[in-house]
């Protein structure tokens, strides 16, 4: 390769990277990971909109470019942490095929690794510790924002599976709901810091068996302890 050629090629690579950088897809995308990062690891209100410029590597202005507003942006959050838990839930299955004992265990390993909302802490006024979790007035735009986007999820999933199953008697739309409000509550006794190894075996078949239950799928039966 002569040296013309290299320069060639190095000024179309620097032209490509800026394109990169700028597509506004990617720059969204960007923004959403980085703020997904920082407001679990900092908390919403110690984290400001040039720390999310910073980490996402673009200008803050291109945050209310795409977003509007950091409390918007909060929203967009929401969305995501749903889309990564149903992505986790659903795994590879087809939606029929999914099995509540595959879809439950898959969220609590996800939540396992990923429950940074509600595992982080920010300052508080007396300078404690405290969890950014559906409580804060703070996150209610990011939690609202994940209930509604996994419960469409989970009237899809019952429905598909009612369907196979040829039960008629069940309304999807209630108990999705229902699902999701039971197993928000289990994730909230799992993750309590005093929850032994054995109770949170003891939590996820509880939901397993409820949401079994719940979609007419079987009976409560007694548990096996």
């Amino acid at each position: 390769m002569t040296k013309a050629q290299a320069e060639a090629r190095t000024r179309k690579t620097e032209v490509d990277n800026k394109v990169r950088r700028y597509d506004p897809a990617e720059t969204r995308t960007r923004v959403l990971e980085a703020a997904y990062l920082l407001f679990g690891t900092r908390g919403y209100a110690s984290t400001g909109t040039a720390d999310i410029a910073a980490q996402a590597d673009v200008s803050e202005g291109s945050i209310f470019y795409h977003f509007g507003s950091k409390r918007a942006l909060l929203v967009e959050l929401g969305k995501l942490h749903g889309l990564k838990i149903i992505a986790a839930m659903q795994g590879d299955d087809r939606l029929e095929d999914v099995t509540f004992t595959a879809s439950l265990n898959r969220c609590f390993d996800f939540c396992e690794v990923n429950n940074v909302w509600e595992k982080s802490r920010s300052c508080s006024e007396q300078g404690a510790e405290r969890k950014i979790h559906k409580q804060n007035p703070e996150a209610e735009p990011f939690f609202h924002a994940a209930k509604e986007t996994v419960v469409a999820w989970t009237r899809a999933h019952l429905e598909a599976v009612l369907a196979k199953q040829g039960i008629t008697n069940v309304r999807p739309d209630i108990t999705s709901n229902l699902i999701f409000s039971a197993v928000g509550e289990a994730m909230h006794l799992y993750f309590e810091p005093d929850t032994t190894a054995e109770m949170k075996a003891h939590i996820r078949s509880e939901s397993i068996r409820f949401c079994d239950a719940a979609a007419g799928l079987s009976s409560f039966q007694p548990r096996q302890d």
